[in-house]
């Protein structure tokens, strides 16, 4: 008899080890974590909304914003003065994507305590004002006076012409972007660019026939 309580005794001496060991695993396996010098780590959302950045990120979303503005106000011009409904559907389609973006964009510098573009004025979003580094693909005063001028098949030709090549200069900041940047959505948003963008220039040349 007094054999049988030792054994159950030792069973449930077992039993309650187990238990304990099972509840710090599971502490141990929390979120937080611990590193090998016993230091409480934070997981990785937490680093991730400590908002870490660089000056490539600060410069890709402040001359993104730019980018985007402009080829909203040509998207905008597409609506009284193409001819073809397939060039005024891309156009509010380029405008839908964009604009939103534009807004998170202006989100992060806020965040980082950078200045957000002013927006400018009208039709003046040409980057021939004297700047030695014009963006990549931004059209100038004289071209964006031009476009504005054009309607009816030859809006729709000027359109094309000049979207693939601001498209093909917002690729190009996409990927610096992804070569320099370290915060990652603004590299998720470069992925976006290049996805969505390249595609738009598969379509607009075979709308143009170059294709």
């Amino acid at each position: 008899m007094t054999t049988h309580r030792s054994t159950l005794r030792r069973a449930a001496a077992v039993t309650a080890a187990a238990t304990v060991a099972l509840v710090l695993a599971a502490c141990g396996s929390s979120d937080t974590g611990t590193s090998g010098s016993g230091t409480t780590t934070p997981p990785a959302s937490a680093s991730a909304s400590t908002g870490a950045h660089n000056a490539a990120d600060v410069a890709f979303a402040t001359q993104m914003i730019q980018h985007h503005r402009q080829a909203i106000a040509m998207a905008d011009l597409a609506a009284t003065r193409a001819a073809n409904s397939d060039v005024k559907t891309l156009a509010t389609k380029i405008k839908n994507a964009q604009d939103p973006e534009i807004t998170t964009m202006s989100g992060w510098l806020k965040t980082w305590g950078e200045k957000v573009p002013d927006a400018m004025g009208g039709m003046d979003h040409g980057m021939d004002h004297g700047n030695a580094s014009p963006m990549p693909g931004m059209m100038t005063t004289q071209q964006m006076d031009e476009l504005k001028d054009a309607s009816g098949k030859a809006f729709d030709t000027a359109f094309l012409t000049m979207m693939v090549g601001h498209h093909q200069g917002a690729i190009e900041m996409a990927k610096t972007e992804k070569s320099n940047g370290v915060y990652g959505p603004a590299k998720a948003l470069a992925d976006d660019v290049i996805t969505a963008q390249s595609a738009e220039i598969t379509q607009m040349n075979k709308m143009l026939g170059t294709s």
